[in-house]
């Protein structure tokens, strides 16, 4: 069985696909802030849900830099390691939401209350883990944009999913200001824009299909 860029390029828009669904799965019926605890069943399956989402959409964003890195030049490089990195930090966010907060919920409520606090914007002292909120939120609002314009530009993939990532990932700014109803709802247009680049990819890949790695040696060509 031969691995080919096409089917790897199918993979990663399944992955991006796959993320902004469960994007969109996790904000239905997602509890407000003053009754969502850590120490229940609900937080730890919905934090281990978003940092699946962050894994997959890693790979999908990846697949979707590759498919168009011609295109999208020095603008949707930038956009990708920005956005990436914006990722990478919602995934170690819910990894730690989901393995060390539950268990300090009782020796060290204190610093679980500060934790969620921040996590919703609340402004306290963390350190360093305050630095990850931070990262987080920058990289997936200002990598965002930067890549779903770079992708606009690109018009390898469906330009109508760019520009709604573009406008959703740059339109959660307005969440500081707005009340915490508003965060749910503002999150269901990233998800869609993730799914219809990944769909887009999906139905691009047919035009790479170089094979990159045979799964046999002697299937190879010899060399003449």
């Amino acid at each position: 069985m031969d691995v080919t860029t096409s089917g790897l390029t199918k993979a990663a828009g399944a992955a991006a696909a796959t993320a902004g669904a469960i994007f969109i799965a996790v904000q239905i019926n997602h509890p407000g802030s003053d009754e969502f605890t850590t120490e229940t069943t609900q937080w730890v399956a919905r934090s281990c849900a978003k940092a699946v989402m962050a894994a997959l959409a890693l790979a999908g964003l990846t697949g979707i830099y590759l498919r168009q890195r011609r295109q999208s030049g020095l603008l949707g490089l930038v956009g990708y390691l920005v956005f990436a990195a914006g990722y990478l930090c919602i995934f170690s966010v819910e990894m730690i939401a989901a393995t060390v907060l539950p268990g300090l919920i009782h020796s060290n409520p204190a610093f679980v209350d500060d934790v969620v606090a921040a996590a919703n914007g609340g402004t306290t002292d963390l350190g360093h883990l305050q630095a990850l909120f931070n990262l987080a939120g920058i990289g997936f609002l200002l990598g965002g944009l930067l890549f779903g314009i770079a992708t606009y530009r690109a018009g390898v993939l469906a330009r109508w999913a760019a520009a709604l990532l573009a406008l959703a990932t740059a339109g959660t700014v307005a969440l500081a200001v707005l009340p915490e109803s508003f965060n749910r709802p503002f999150a269901v247009p990233t998800g869609i824009a993730l799914i219809g680049l990944g769909v887009s990819l999906w139905r691009n890949s047919s035009d790479d299909v170089a094979p990159v790695v045979s799964a046999d040696p002697a299937l190879e060509p010899v060399a003449r």
